[in-house]
Protein backbone atom coordinates (compact mmCIF):
# COMPACT_ATOMS: atom_id res chain seq x y z
CA UNK A 1 0.00 0.00 0.00
CA UNK A 2 1.76 3.25 -1.28
CA UNK A 3 2.17 5.69 2.02
CA UNK A 4 1.75 9.23 1.48
CA UNK A 5 4.00 11.15 3.57
CA UNK A 6 2.25 13.47 6.27
CA UNK A 7 4.69 13.06 8.91
CA UNK A 8 5.86 16.64 9.23
CA UNK A 9 3.68 19.74 9.10
CA UNK A 10 4.95 20.67 5.22
CA UNK A 11 1.96 17.63 4.48
CA UNK A 12 4.23 17.01 1.18
CA UNK A 13 1.71 13.94 0.06
CA UNK A 14 4.48 12.75 -1.60
CA UNK A 15 5.22 8.56 -2.09
CA UNK A 16 9.21 8.51 0.04
CA UNK A 17 9.13 4.67 -0.26
CA UNK A 18 8.21 4.70 -4.12
CA UNK A 19 11.18 7.06 -4.71
CA UNK A 20 8.98 10.53 -4.79
CA UNK A 21 11.51 13.31 -2.74
CA UNK A 22 9.34 15.92 -0.52
CA UNK A 23 10.50 19.02 0.92
CA UNK A 24 13.16 17.24 3.13
CA UNK A 25 14.81 16.17 -0.37
CA UNK A 26 15.53 12.52 1.55
CA UNK A 27 13.84 8.78 0.74
CA UNK A 28 12.51 7.15 2.97
CA UNK A 29 14.85 5.05 4.26
CA UNK A 30 16.81 6.93 6.87
CA UNK A 31 20.05 8.96 5.80
CA UNK A 32 22.62 9.21 8.25
CA UNK A 33 25.41 11.60 8.10
CA UNK A 34 27.24 11.01 11.05
CA UNK A 35 27.16 8.73 13.96
CA UNK A 36 29.59 9.19 16.87
CA UNK A 37 30.14 10.82 20.62
CA UNK A 38 29.47 14.70 20.21
CA UNK A 39 30.70 16.77 22.80
CA UNK A 40 29.31 20.39 21.33
CA UNK A 41 26.24 20.12 23.08
CA UNK A 42 25.40 22.30 26.11
CA UNK A 43 27.39 20.74 29.38
CA UNK A 44 24.31 18.53 30.51
CA UNK A 45 23.96 17.01 27.20
CA UNK A 46 27.42 16.13 26.74
CA UNK A 47 28.55 16.13 30.05
CA UNK A 48 32.49 14.14 29.87
CA UNK A 49 32.06 11.53 27.91
CA UNK A 50 30.27 13.03 25.12
CA UNK A 51 26.67 12.64 23.63
CA UNK A 52 26.30 9.61 21.24
CA UNK A 53 24.94 12.16 18.21
CA UNK A 54 23.18 10.92 14.89
CA UNK A 55 23.16 13.38 12.29
CA UNK A 56 20.15 12.22 9.71
CA UNK A 57 20.13 14.30 6.67
CA UNK A 58 17.30 16.51 5.17
CA UNK A 59 15.44 18.86 6.84
CA UNK A 60 11.98 20.29 6.48
CA UNK A 61 13.47 24.25 6.95
CA UNK A 62 15.25 26.13 4.60
CA UNK A 63 16.73 28.69 7.10
CA UNK A 64 19.03 30.75 5.24
CA UNK A 65 21.52 30.88 8.19
CA UNK A 66 22.02 27.37 7.75
CA UNK A 67 25.63 26.17 8.95
CA UNK A 68 24.97 22.66 8.02
CA UNK A 69 23.44 22.94 4.70
CA UNK A 70 25.33 19.78 2.59
CA UNK A 71 23.39 17.67 5.26
CA UNK A 72 20.47 19.45 5.93
CA UNK A 73 19.81 19.80 1.70
CA UNK A 74 20.07 15.49 1.74
CA UNK A 75 23.54 16.46 -0.19
CA UNK A 76 25.54 14.21 2.19
CA UNK A 77 24.61 10.77 3.96
CA UNK A 78 24.31 7.06 3.93
CA UNK A 79 21.26 5.31 3.13
CA UNK A 80 20.89 2.31 5.97
CA UNK A 81 18.05 0.18 7.17
CA UNK A 82 15.83 0.39 10.39
CA UNK A 83 17.81 -2.25 12.08
CA UNK A 84 21.00 -1.08 10.58
CA UNK A 85 20.40 2.33 12.78
CA UNK A 86 19.18 0.11 16.36
CA UNK A 87 22.62 -1.23 15.93
CA UNK A 88 24.06 2.22 15.51
CA UNK A 89 22.44 3.09 18.97
CA UNK A 90 23.88 0.18 20.22
CA UNK A 91 27.06 0.46 19.05
CA UNK A 92 27.01 4.31 20.14
CA UNK A 93 25.75 2.81 24.00
CA UNK A 94 28.58 0.58 24.46
CA UNK A 95 30.99 3.55 23.70
CA UNK A 96 29.68 5.19 27.03
CA UNK A 97 28.27 8.51 25.74
CA UNK A 98 25.72 9.87 28.15
CA UNK A 99 22.52 9.44 25.79
CA UNK A 100 21.82 9.01 22.19
CA UNK A 101 20.98 12.23 20.81
CA UNK A 102 18.98 11.84 17.46
CA UNK A 103 19.64 15.57 15.24
CA UNK A 104 17.14 16.49 12.85
CA UNK A 105 15.29 13.46 12.74
CA UNK A 106 12.07 14.86 12.47
CA UNK A 107 11.46 13.50 8.71
CA UNK A 108 12.23 9.81 9.96
CA UNK A 109 10.10 9.71 13.09
CA UNK A 110 8.27 6.61 11.77
CA UNK A 111 11.71 4.92 11.45
CA UNK A 112 13.18 5.91 14.39
CA UNK A 113 9.99 4.99 16.72
CA UNK A 114 10.89 1.19 14.91
CA UNK A 115 14.29 1.20 15.81
CA UNK A 116 13.86 2.03 19.78
CA UNK A 117 10.75 0.02 20.48
CA UNK A 118 11.75 -2.70 22.69
CA UNK A 119 15.74 -1.76 22.89
CA UNK A 120 16.52 -1.54 26.22
CA UNK A 121 19.51 1.38 25.71
CA UNK A 122 19.84 2.33 29.57
CA UNK A 123 20.67 5.84 28.91
CA UNK A 124 18.41 8.44 27.91
CA UNK A 125 17.11 9.01 24.05
CA UNK A 126 17.98 13.26 22.69
CA UNK A 127 15.47 14.54 20.07
CA UNK A 128 17.09 17.39 18.80
CA UNK A 129 14.76 18.95 16.40
CA UNK A 130 13.91 22.26 14.58
CA UNK A 131 11.03 22.40 16.98
CA UNK A 132 8.62 22.32 13.51
CA UNK A 133 6.53 19.22 13.83
CA UNK A 134 3.24 17.56 14.25
CA UNK A 135 1.68 16.57 17.56
CA UNK A 136 0.35 13.72 16.44
CA UNK A 137 3.59 12.43 15.04
CA UNK A 138 5.30 13.18 18.11
CA UNK A 139 2.68 11.07 19.47
CA UNK A 140 5.03 7.98 18.12
CA UNK A 141 7.62 9.01 20.65
CA UNK A 142 6.12 9.02 23.80
CA UNK A 143 7.58 6.57 25.90
CA UNK A 144 10.32 5.80 23.48
CA UNK A 145 12.05 9.51 23.83
CA UNK A 146 13.54 10.95 27.24
CA UNK A 147 14.66 14.64 26.99
CA UNK A 148 13.43 16.90 24.43
CA UNK A 149 15.99 19.43 22.32
CA UNK A 150 13.60 21.96 20.26
CA UNK A 151 14.99 24.64 18.57
CA UNK A 152 12.05 27.49 19.03
CA UNK A 153 13.63 29.45 16.18
CA UNK A 154 10.27 31.96 15.96
CA UNK A 155 7.90 33.39 17.84
CA UNK A 156 6.66 36.15 14.66
CA UNK A 157 5.36 34.43 11.94
CA UNK A 158 7.63 37.40 9.65
CA UNK A 159 11.01 36.09 9.94
CA UNK A 160 9.57 32.57 9.93
CA UNK A 161 8.86 32.98 6.57
CA UNK A 162 11.70 35.51 5.64
CA UNK A 163 14.33 32.87 6.66
CA UNK A 164 13.35 29.15 6.90
CA UNK A 165 9.96 29.47 4.18
CA UNK A 166 7.65 28.46 7.08
CA UNK A 167 5.73 31.32 8.56
CA UNK A 168 3.72 28.51 10.49
CA UNK A 169 6.71 27.93 12.60
CA UNK A 170 5.76 29.68 15.77
CA UNK A 171 2.47 27.96 16.19
CA UNK A 172 3.62 25.01 14.78
CA UNK A 173 6.60 24.90 17.39
CA UNK A 174 4.51 26.09 19.90
CA UNK A 175 2.16 23.12 20.11
CA UNK A 176 5.07 20.69 19.64
CA UNK A 177 7.01 21.78 22.26
CA UNK A 178 3.49 21.44 24.72
CA UNK A 179 3.22 18.19 23.38
CA UNK A 180 7.12 17.58 24.94
CA UNK A 181 6.72 18.50 27.55
CA UNK A 182 3.58 16.72 28.41
CA UNK A 183 5.31 13.71 27.56
CA UNK A 184 8.18 14.20 29.98
CA UNK A 185 7.18 16.70 32.68
CA UNK A 186 9.63 18.83 34.55
CA UNK A 187 13.05 18.11 33.41
CA UNK A 188 15.27 15.92 36.01
CA UNK A 189 19.59 16.18 36.20
CA UNK A 190 21.16 13.16 37.86
CA UNK A 191 24.12 13.69 39.82
CA UNK A 192 26.45 14.78 37.47
CA UNK A 193 24.39 17.44 36.01
CA UNK A 194 23.50 15.46 33.00
CA UNK A 195 19.70 15.32 32.10
CA UNK A 196 17.89 12.82 32.55
CA UNK A 197 14.21 13.25 31.07
CA UNK A 198 12.62 16.38 30.34
CA UNK A 199 12.70 19.48 27.89
CA UNK A 200 15.27 22.04 27.05
CA UNK A 201 14.61 24.69 24.82
CA UNK A 202 17.22 26.45 22.41
CA UNK A 203 17.03 29.62 20.84
CA UNK A 204 19.39 31.38 18.56
CA UNK A 205 19.57 35.07 18.46
CA UNK A 206 20.11 36.28 14.63
CA UNK A 207 20.72 39.74 13.84
CA UNK A 208 18.44 42.77 14.42
CA UNK A 209 16.17 39.90 15.81
CA UNK A 210 15.80 41.16 19.26
CA UNK A 211 12.01 41.09 19.53
CA UNK A 212 11.42 37.49 18.09
CA UNK A 213 14.04 36.29 21.05
CA UNK A 214 12.44 38.82 23.70
CA UNK A 215 8.64 36.95 22.49
CA UNK A 216 10.50 33.53 22.40
CA UNK A 217 11.58 34.30 26.12
CA UNK A 218 8.57 35.44 27.08
CA UNK A 219 6.18 32.40 25.55
CA UNK A 220 8.65 29.98 27.14
CA UNK A 221 7.85 32.48 31.10
CA UNK A 222 4.30 32.52 29.94
CA UNK A 223 3.84 28.63 29.50
CA UNK A 224 5.94 26.50 31.91
CA UNK A 225 6.74 26.79 35.39
CA UNK A 226 9.93 27.98 36.59
CA UNK A 227 11.56 24.49 37.23
CA UNK A 228 9.81 23.03 34.26
CA UNK A 229 12.00 23.43 31.45
CA UNK A 230 15.93 24.40 30.80
CA UNK A 231 16.58 27.09 28.04
CA UNK A 232 19.34 27.23 26.33
CA UNK A 233 19.98 31.19 24.72
CA UNK A 234 22.98 30.77 21.78
CA UNK A 235 24.93 33.38 20.81
CA UNK A 236 27.21 31.68 17.89
CA UNK A 237 24.97 33.26 14.62
CA UNK A 238 27.85 32.89 12.08
CA UNK A 239 27.00 34.51 8.45
CA UNK A 240 27.46 32.16 5.76
CA UNK A 241 27.80 32.27 1.83
CA UNK A 242 24.96 33.26 0.18
CA UNK A 243 23.29 35.91 2.15
CA UNK A 244 23.18 38.88 -0.64
CA UNK A 245 19.85 38.57 -0.71
CA UNK A 246 19.47 39.08 3.43
CA UNK A 247 21.95 41.86 4.11
CA UNK A 248 20.92 42.24 7.90
CA UNK A 249 22.36 39.04 8.09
Amino acid sequence: MTQLCSICPRGCGVDRAGGQFGFCAVPDAPVVARAAPHFGEEPCISGTRGSGAVFFSGCNLRCVFCQNRTISRGEHGKEITVAQLRDIFLRLRDEGVHNINLVTPSHYTRQIAEALSGLELGIPVVWNSSGYECVETLHMLDGLVQVYLPDLKYALPEPAARYSAAADYPEVAMAAIREMYRQTGAYVMDEDGILRSGVLIRHLILPAQELNAKEVMNFIEDEFPADGVLFSLMSQYTPMPGLTKFPEL
